[in-house]
């Protein structure tokens, strides 16, 4: 492969074995798809080969948005992908995010359930900190749970309680988006155990300093 086909993208890799690795997504990237410049191409630049019989490129086993930061887990192996994906089918791995909403939120924590995309989908959440805002009245600072994983699940969610996440452009309302600062959605943790190794994996990426800056500057 000549060297201008490869997309050198430097990730931060969290942990990484034979059969798995977890990285930080940044934001405006997407993680797969018909495009050059995605999470899947720079996979191959940032971890090491598996060792094992059925090694292949890496590759993500589940999505977060263009916008979205955080954790992702990626397969090393033929076996692991296939494996990794079978556990988010099942529910087996423990997916959390922070999120930034607009409004006051009335309840501190709830479980939303609604239909989307004629699925059933579920979520947790629970308010962690607000403040006052001058242009959105409460910002607030909330951990969610998925229990499911339709998509823009979360945000579609937030948007139908009426607290929409900010720098949502699709989901957000209409005199309140926030333009140019991204979007405020954080995969925060991942907990499931390892397929192949039997140990408990619970994985954490810090808050993003912009988060930080809302609810902790003062």
């Amino acid at each position: 492969m000549s060297s201008h086909k490869k997309f050198n993208f430097k990730l931060n890799v969290i942990f990484e074995d034979d059969y798995l690795a977890v990285i930080h997504k940044p934001a405006g990237i997407l993680v797969s798809g018909n495009h050059f410049k995605t999470i899947a191409n720079a996979l191959i630049q940032n971890l090491e080969p598996s060792s094992l019989p059925d090694a292949t490129k890496p590759q993500p086993v589940h999505r977060l948005d263009y916008a979205t930061t955080g954790i992702l887990l990626t397969g090393k192996t033929s076996t692991s992908i296939r494996t990794l994906n079978k556990l988010f089918e099942t529910k087996q791995i423990r997916k959390t995010y922070f999120a930034v909403t607009i409004g006051n939120m009335p309840n501190t924590e709830d479980i939303i359930t609604s239909s989307i995309d004629g699925k059933s989908a579920t979520s947790q959440y629970k308010v962690i900190k607000t403040v006052s805002s001058p242009r959105f009245a409460k910002l607030n600072l909330v951990k969610l749970e998925p229990q499911t994983g339709r998509r823009h699940q979360l945000r579609i969610h937030l948007s139908q309680l009426g607290n929409p996440i900010l720098g949502d452009k699709d989901y957000g309302i209409k005199d309140l988006i926030l333009h140019g600062k991204g979007m405020y959605l954080h995969a925060c943790a991942l907990e499931f155990t390892h397929p192949f190794t039997k140990e408990n994996i619970n994985l954490k990426s810090e808050l993003p300093k912009r988060f930080e800056k809302i609810f902790y500057s003062n």
